[in-house]
């Protein structure tokens, strides 16, 4: 019997889910998070993920975490905080390491992006490490403004930020007309 591959599953297999950080589910997105950049920054970068307390990532306090799963299972996930009162800050951008390269760190931030515009922010701010080239093409290919010289090397800049604003969707469907695109 001859075996027939099978296509990768389509984006509507994929359920989001909200969470909190304590759910058994962000157990791997943490793990393999940390052991990412440990290898990348020759530290321990378990101390990073545990540099902003886990209530900055839920609704009550301006942000959110959330996971795609496929069959039940977490295949990529991510987060914001309040950055401040416009903007949402992204962070733990994340693709289990079986499931990369099928577009799920841009179904995270796209899902991502829609929830801060629902939410009534009006820019994301976020920065990576100038060892994650993948996150610096994935940033700019989803349409972010590089706040740094992407001529320089980017180990002499640290880490590197990046903006986008978002729709005026979420306020204009409350309010009835645009909200003022002030900069934060």
């Amino acid at each position: 019997m001859t075996s027939v591959a099978q296509p990768p599953p389509s984006s509507t297999e994929l359920a989001v889910i909200h969470v909190t950080v304590s759910d058994p589910r962000v157990r791997p997105l943490l793990r393999e998070l940390g052991d990412e950049y440990s290898t990348r920054y020759g530290k321990d970068a378990h101390v990073e993920l545990a540099r902003y307390p886990d209530v900055e990532f839920t609704a009550p306090h301006g942000g959110t975490l959330l996971l795609l799963l496929e069959r039940g299972e977490p295949v990529a996930g991510g987060a914001f905080r309040r950055y401040d009162a416009a903007t949402a800050e992204l962070k733990r951008i994340w693709t289990h390491s079986a499931h990369r390269r099928r577009g799920l760190a841009r179904r995270v931030v796209a899902e991502l992006e829609r929830e801060a515009s629902t939410r009534g922010y009006l820019r994301i701010y976020l920065t990576t490490g100038p060892r994650q080239p993948e996150a610096r093409g994935l940033y700019l290919a989803a349409g972010y403004t590089p706040l740094f010289d992407t001529e320089a090397d980017a180990e002499t800049i640290g880490p590197l930020p990046f903006e986008k604003r978002l729709p005026d969707g979420a306020r204009t469907a409350r309010t009835g007309k645009a909200a003022d695109r002030a900069s934060p």
